[in-house]
């Protein structure tokens, strides 16, 4: 099967089929053409000295000339739409159908030709040539209905108007009983002709509908496939950066341990960086609990209106101290308003933000602001720190993942914006960053705006915006062109 032609296509089910039913009554058209051309030379032969040379001339002309355009149309068709869609499959039909029906009516006029003319053998033989065009067309053509009863329907009507012709016009009614009976048994072939058509065709639509679904049952099984292997993969990696990240603080541990065993006056300068290492320890083992929980879907999330001045404040009072720690200014603007969020979260996405400006920034400072846009407030954490290549952009909020230039367990376990790419998703805001080497960088978390709320007025848990629903990083992130820093 042709990738122009799978199920892997955006087509219905419906549609699918159709196309494949064309391509099908186009393999087989071919083959019932030539037949039909070996035919012309024999019934010309039978009736050569029977019937006058002028219409018999004329027959097979027109015979030779639509047999010609049709297998010139069939070529065309195999080299050109062979593996189009669907809709070239109509279009193609729609145009060219036609050449089906017409030539049906030029091989059913030589009934008129022979019938009650040429001697009772060549009459049988035309008769027999007539039935087994039509045979082969209940099989061949089958495959699309429309143009199987448009060539059955172009046939018999063509028969029947030849009888009926020579029984009005050239007997003026005074023929045979057998010529009667002869229009019943055309009328009754007609019938049979359709009603096996019809059969055919629900068998060739059944299959081609199972290779259909089968198609699309393989294709669910291959995409499961390859998400299971690439959860696997990241499971894997995951693991693996997380014992490397873990190594370094652990062997630091067990180092300082064995420094303090043997010299135990050393414990002064030891012990502060064994807290270090512990504390290194704890805070891997607290993000990845964390990731596990925003992927499972497990942690809970509570939608109220918040008051961003009272949130800049908290976020001021815990990382105030820490910015003077590193000679460092964090600066406050346009704290007013209220947005909809879950307040212990955007906590969590403002102190990994700000935690990350503070830790890059070697002078200036961090700004935490909120700009008003139509329906919702932008909060935003500028730094004038080391900035961060756009070739790294797109990836930054992928778990473990640690610009190149800043490996190492000092710099952190590359989890900070991770968490707050599944953060962020689980609450419906938008996370997008700018950034120039050298010049710092700006993180900006999209929130609804809202009036302050009522007394008591909070809403439940399953309102939250994407409530147990984290698949990956998502729309929620994007990565801009970068812009300079205020």
């Amino acid at each position: 099967m042709s990738a122009e032609n799978s199920p892997v296509s955006p087509l219905s089910e419906e549609d699918w089929i159709d196309g494949e039913l064309i391509r099908s009554l186009m393999r087989s058209a071919p083959q019932l053409q030539v037949i039909a051309l070996l035919l012309v030379p024999l019934a010309v032969a039978m009736m050569v000295g029977s019937v006058p040379g002028a219409p018999l001339a004329v027959w097979s002309a027109a015979v030779l000339l639509v047999s010609g355009a049709r297998l010139w149309l069939m070529r065309r068709y195999a080299k050109e739409l062979a593996h189009a869609d669907a809709a070239a499959q109509r279009r193609f039909m729609a145009r060219y159908g036609f050449t089906w029906p017409l030539s049906a009516c030029i091989w059913g006029l030589m009934t008129l030709l022979c019938f009650d003319r040429t001697p009772q053998v060549t009459q049988f033989l035309c008769w027999l040539m007539i039935v087994g065009l039509g045979s082969f067309t209940a099989n061949s053509f089958s495959n699309h209905l429309q143009t199987m009863h448009a060539y059955a329907n172009a046939l018999a009507l063509t028969v029947l108007a030849s009888v009926a012709w020579r029984i009005g016009w050239d007997l003026h009614f005074q023929a045979p009983r057998s010529h009667y009976w002869i229009l019943l048994l055309v009328v009754f072939y007609w019938v049979l002709l359709r009603q096996t058509g019809r059969k055919l065709h629900e068998s060739h639509h059944g299959y081609v509908e199972l290779q259909y679904r089968n198609a699309r049952l393989i294709e669910s099984l291959t995409r499961q496939t390859e998400a299971a292997l690439d959860a696997v993969a990241i499971k894997n990696r995951f693991l693996a950066n997380a014992a490397h990240d873990l190594r370094q603080p652990v062997h630091a541990l067990g180092l300082y341990a064995d420094w303090l065993a043997t010299d135990p006056a050393m414990a002064p300068e030891i012990v502060p960086r064994i807290v270090q290492s512990t504390r290194a320890v704890n805070a891997l083992f607290d993000s990845l609990f964390d990731l596990e929980q925003f992927n499972s879907g497990r942690k809970k999330v509570r939608i109220e209106p918040i008051d961003l001045a009272c949130l800049f404040t908290e976020m001021e009072l815990q990382y105030r101290p820490l910015a003077r720690a590193r000679g460092l200014a964090l600066r406050l603007h346009g704290a007013t308003g209220h947005v909809l969020s879950d307040r212990i979260v955007l906590q969590r996405i403002l102190g990994n933000l700000i935690g990350n400006a503070l830790k890059y920034t070697h002078r200036g400072g961090v700004l935490l602001a909120a700009r008003r846009s139509a329906g919702a407030i932008r909060i935003e954490v500028w730094d004038t720190g080391i900035g961060i290549a756009s070739s790294h952009h797109a990836d930054i909020f992928q778990e473990f993942y640690k610009v190149p230039e800043r490996q190492g367990t000092d710099d952190g376990f590359g989890l900070g914006l991770a968490i707050v790419a599944r953060l962020a998703g689980r609450l419906g805001h938008q996370v997008t960053m700018n950034s120039r080497p050298g010049r710092g960088s700006v993180f900006r978390l999209t929130l609804e705006r809202c009036a302050p709320p009522e007394q008591g007025a909070a809403l439940a848990p399953e309102q939250a915006v994407g409530a147990g629903e984290v698949h990956g990083l998502g729309p929620a992130l994007h990565a801009q062109a970068p812009e300079q820093s205020p």
